[in-house]
């Protein structure tokens, strides 16, 4: 268990990587989070009058989390503790939380700080839930995950959540000019980089200031050296950012915003959005046969009657990737994405869908009327089984009057056909199929 007193930053550290060095120590060092952090920000002034109090940082890797615990640290006059997460029991949490009810008991608050909490199961998290409650200690917890899916919803409550932003390419390319001149970066090496690297180097980054910093080490150990000092070629950082590191989660909240991108972009027609979102997948490890069954579900969600073969495109889709696999099936998702995106859009099939599960679940099982059902035996004839049933092909229009709803639900509509693509024409079909049907039966 790592559990310790975090302490500032030690400018000993000559060999820790250039990230860990360059870990800021104040406000005024801190790069990104002006929402939080500006003049006049609430957790500004948290922190710069020790007025703290449960929190939980939830933010991507790399934007600050563990920086602004330690910033907290230096400033409280709290007992400051490091908790690891990922290390950590509920033996090991019961010894901190006696600990620090005794400190309570004298007057004295505990800070207790959990890196990567919702590593941390239900009953490890219960653990805490009660010294949370009557203030034996205040709980500071950090998390790339969603903690309304992640954390107890009792100790969430408990908890002021701050949301920490991706850094963007302005802050990272800051951040890199900073490492250049720090005296524990390369502030006391020559070190030659132009502005375009630096700005290559904060696209690559993808707003995580830990892969900016360690992009930037490696390109500067790997450049050519010389009595000049060194110097980072083009070649060289090309190896360093060959392979963007995207972040991606395919159990996690980020699997689900990208395929919630994915398909809202082709519910709204645009097929280089929703190109966009699903490379990103493939990009991140996705398994193509996910994105080729989402896009089966949207063929019918959302493309329905206005063009069927929406759904044969979807299926076909489908199977090529089965075939193939990656990376030669991601020209078939293309080809299903677009075609899903252009095709036109109604959600008839899903709304009526909806409607009709919401009447099976909320009204009794009604009987199945009499004049549908079969009668292969004579005691279900004597039983009226089949009576009254009326044989659509026998009639010219291929039409009849027969009541196949339930009575109480005789009037029931749950198709709403829209005027997009061929559902027109199924709409003005059914219109004439009502009609005949309302004028016969009068």
């Amino acid at each position: 268990m790592e559990m310790e007193q975090l302490t500032l930053f030690d400018n000993s550290q000559k060999t820790s990587p250039l990230a860990t060095r360059l870990r800021p120590s104040s406000l005024e060092e801190f790069v990104g989070q002006e929402h939080l952090l500006g003049e006049g920000k609430i957790l500004r002034q948290i922190i710069e009058r020790d007025l703290i109090s449960s929190m939980i940082f939830w933010g991507p890797p790399g934007v600050g989390k563990t920086t602004l615990a330690r910033m907290i640290a230096g400033k409280t006059e709290a007992e400051f503790i490091n908790f690891s997460a990922v290390t950590s029991g509920i033996r090991e949490i019961k010894e901190v939380m006696k600990t620090a009810e005794q400190r309570r008991r004298v007057g004295r608050k505990t800070v207790v700080f959990v890196d990567e909490i919702h590593r941390f199961n239900k009953a490890q998290q219960d653990a805490f839930l009660p010294f949370v409650e009557k203030g034996s200690i205040i709980l500071i917890g950090a998390t790339t995950e969603n903690p309304s899916f992640e954390i107890n919803a009792a100790l969430l409550s408990r908890c002021k959540v701050f949301v920490l932003k991706p850094l963007t390419e302005q802050d990272l390319f800051k951040l890199l000019n900073n490492a250049l001149k720090h005296p524990m970066g390369f502030g006391k090496e020559k070190v030659k980089i132009t502005d375009t690297q630096l700005k290559a180097i904060a696209a690559f980054s993808n707003g995580d200031a830990r892969t900016a910093l360690n992009t930037l080490e490696m390109a500067v150990l790997n450049g050519k050296t010389d009595e000049n000092g060194t110097e980072v070629t083009d070649s060289g950082l090309e190896q360093c950012i060959s392979r963007k590191s995207l972040l991606y989660d395919k159990t996690g909240e980020e699997h689900y915003n990208l395929i919630s991108a994915l398909h809202k972009s082709m519910r709204n027609s645009d097929p280089d959005a929703a190109l966009y979102w699903m490379c990103r997948m493939l990009e991140g490890g996705e398994d193509p046969l996910y994105i080729a069954r989402r896009l089966i579900r949207f063929a019918s969600e959302d493309v329905g009657m206005a063009d069927s073969n929406a759904l044969h495109v979807a299926v076909d889709a489908y199977q090529a990737c089965h075939f193939l696999g990656l990376p030669e099936c991601d020209v078939h998702l293309t080809h299903a994405v677009i075609y899903l995106s252009m095709a036109p859009k109604s959600n008839a099939l899903y709304t009526a869908c909806e409607a009709c599960k919401g009447d099976v679940k909320a009204k009794r099982a009604e009987p199945v009327p009499l004049a549908l059902r079969n009668s292969p035996t004579s005691l279900m004839k004597e039983l009226h089984y089949g009576e009254g049933y009326q044989y659509a092909h026998s009639t010219k229009e291929k039409l009849t009057v027969m009541q196949c709803m339930p009575d109480s639900l005789k009037n029931q509509c749950y198709y709403h056909p829209t005027d997009s693509g061929k559902e027109r024409e199924i709409k003005e079909r059914l219109l004439r199929i009502k009609e005949w049907k309302k004028t016969h039966r009068n």
